[in-house]
């Protein structure tokens, strides 16, 4: 069976393989600190998930790296500071200004129509060469995006008192990530991606009722462009996001990569057969502070809580913090289970 198979039937619940497919995550800090245990680790268990390239007509008006020190700028104008190598900065100063309540000024704004000019030819050429199961190089994240423009203290006011202003700049976004989600759709990639980080510690970020009278359309439009193509669609959000579960797997959401351990897997086990668990271990505590007999114990309550002919992906995130065996064993014990 190839990896693009394996995926597939891990997602529609009928993996009789017990294997899970496997995908981890690299983040600079991972990768400049632990070639050689990274190099192991992708050598023995070889990723079932990859992402296509994309190569643009037009490049995008993105400079700089956003895991060095000092300033970037990314599709969108938006310029990030980063004090940390190998992580991700902030936005310290954003395009729409702080006194700006109307959103009357959203003209510093740059909607990236560069992302639409990506080789459908080349996408494809690259689907046909692998046997993986191939994700879009797109990721709609409106709720992260319009963080990044208007700052989140601004942001959680606006969307309780819904300026005009932000109301059409939201609409313009959406409209722009619709097309830039069709036009995926219409390549030979296996699955697609969203992505915005919902919740906190212990709630979400802002009221479920908004969230659901704003955001959820969002989704549910993202969602059928996808399905009506016939693709897989995942999401990642980080937090406690139990409150959008239900919504999420009702809108069809094919798989969630989350923090299920931050979550709780007690709360999560009725959505088994629902919904796959795109991962993922602690990277909070165990992967940075456990061992790898607490990464094993971890693992085996995943497996014994959340699959169900499938329904788990064995996704590991290696970022900051994070041992390197803690994470070997993550896809070792992921191994013995299949084998067991």
């Amino acid at each position: 069976m190839t990896s693009r198979e394996l995926v597939r039937r891990t997602l529609e619940f009928s993996n009789k393989t017990k294997r899970a497919p496997r995908q981890i995550w690299l983040l600079p800090w991972a990768e400049e600190r632990y070639p050689a245990g990274i190099k192991a680790i992708r050598e023995d268990f070889p990723a079932d998930i990859v992402t296509a390239p994309s190569i643009f007509a037009t490049p995008p008006i993105n400079k700089g790296d956003p895991c060095a020190i000092g300033e970037s700028t990314d599709a969108w104008g938006s310029v990030f500071t980063n004090a940390q190598r190998g992580i991700i900065g902030e936005v310290k100063h954003p395009l729409v200004a702080p006194d700006d309540d109307e959103w009357a000024d959203t003209s510093r704004i740059h909607v990236p129509v560069e992302w639409l000019t990506f080789d459908a030819g080349a996408v494809n050429r690259f689907c046909a060469a692998t046997d993986a199961f191939v994700m879009a190089d797109c990721c709609p994240r409106p709720f992260e995006q319009l963080q990044f423009l208007r700052g989140s203290p601004a942001l959680y006011m606006d969307l309780v008192t819904r300026p005009a202003g932000m109301v059409a700049f939201l609409k313009k976004m959406h409209a722009f990530y619709c097309d830039l989600m069709e036009r995926w759709a219409a390549t030979n990639v296996d699955g697609m991606m969203i992505m915005d980080d919902w919740g906190s510690q212990q709630n979400l970020l802002i009221d479920p009722r908004l969230w659901e009278d704003i955001f959820k359309p969002l989704y549910r439009d993202y969602i059928a462009i996808a399905h009506g193509r016939g693709k897989k669609i995942f999401m990642h959000s980080d937090g406690m996001i139990h409150a959008i579960y239900p919504h999420l797997t009702g809108l069809g959401l094919d798989a969630i990569n989350s923090q299920i351990f931050c979550i709780g897997l007690d709360r999560l086990a009725p959505f088994r057969g629902k919904i796959t668990f795109w991962g993922e271990i602690d990277r909070q505590q165990m992967l940075p502070r456990g061992t790898p007999a607490d990464i094993d114990a971890a693992v085996r309550r995943v497996r014994d809580t959340l699959w169900d002919g499938g329904g788990c992906i064995a996704q590991c995130e290696f970022g900051p913090g994070a041992k390197p065996e803690n994470v070997r064993q993550v896809f070792q014990t992921w191994e013995d289970l299949a084998r067991e």
